[in-house]
């Protein structure tokens, strides 16, 4: 699947506006303030999403428990050690089929677009912060002086030089940046699609097997091409360690994806009773006609 081009990108964005029709019409205001909401919390949990994904995390610590020690493609002592990122994504593709069901495949589409742009946009302009000169005072301005000697060392010891630990928290390698936003891209893709495969076989029934079923296996894929650009291909990982951590990583998102099927529903309520019946229903019935025609 390739990336959706500049052309496609403003078509998207003119459809969009003349299906909300800004005119005074109350509930057209309501679409359009609908998707602006849907779409802000959508691009900013992607946004801090790549930013939180830096550090990674014991799951079973962080809840008290004992790690698992799992062996998976002669891979020892496994556990579910997962980057910060995995607490926002589901949010993610939560809002994608919230999106995708109102708004269809070129609402989901815009959006996708907008996220990868300002993501790009925000590293383009940490490489530059990173690479500023730091004031002289700035490496060691967390180390107060009225600290005690100890609390000092400590500091010193832990975090001695603030500029460097800016660096080594915000830059991020290449080859990761590259992969979570591939990654990205085509688990939106993909989920998006198999949305309305579903949908198309199941009608307006059964919301919890499009919405979970679609994100369970967009995320099937999303979780092995970013470590397999990421790791394999950026940082000479063997490929049965990129598919044990893959699996790992997969089965955390599986039962999350299951986890929060209810707040589909509940977003659907929300948004059924916001709307109207009426236009809720109408505006599904154009996102799946329209994306029948652009998938």
């Amino acid at each position: 699947m390739s990336i959706t081009p500049r052309k496609h990108l403003l078509d998207n964005l003119v459809f969009l506006i003349s299906q909300m029709k800004l005119t005074t019409d109350i509930n057209t205001h309501k679409q359009t303030r609908l998707f602006l909401l849907l779409g802000a919390f959508f691009i900013a949990n992607a946004l801090i999403a790549e930013f939180m994904g830096v550090k990674v995390f014991s799951l079973e610590k962080t809840l008290g428990w004992i790690p698992v020690d799992w062996s998976l493609f002669g891979q020892q002592s496994l556990s579910f050690n997962l980057s910060a990122g995995v607490l926002l994504w589901p949010v993610v593709f939560v809002l994608t089929d919230v999106i995708n069901e109102y708004f269809g495949l070129k609402g989901v589409r815009l959006l996708s677009n907008m996220a990868i742009i300002l993501i790009l946009y925000a590293f383009v302009f940490l490489y530059f912060a990173i690479n500023l000169s730091p004031a002289d005072f700035w490496p060691t301005s967390h180390i107060l002086p009225d600290l005690s000697a100890a609390d000092q060392d400590a500091l010193r010891e832990k975090v001695g030089d603030y500029d460097y630990a800016f660096r080594l928290i915000f830059g991020q390698g290449l080859w990761i940046i590259a992969g979570s936003l591939v990654a990205f891209l085509v688990g939106q893709i993909l989920d998006v699609y198999v949305f309305h495969r579903i949908k198309k076989l199941t009608g307006e029934k059964s919301i919890w097997l499009r919405a979970t079923g679609s994100t369970l296996i967009s995320q099937l894929i999303d979780s092995f091409i970013v470590l397999f650009i990421a790791f394999y291909l950026g940082a000479g990982w063997s490929m049965s360690l990129v598919l044990a951590i893959g699996l790992m990583n997969y089965a955390y998102k599986v039962f999350m994806a299951i986890v929060l099927t209810p707040v589909i529903y509940l977003a659907h309520y929300l948004i059924d009773r916001y709307l109207g019946k009426e236009t809720a229903d109408r505006m599904k019935l154009e996102a799946a006609q329209a994306s029948k025609g652009s998938a």
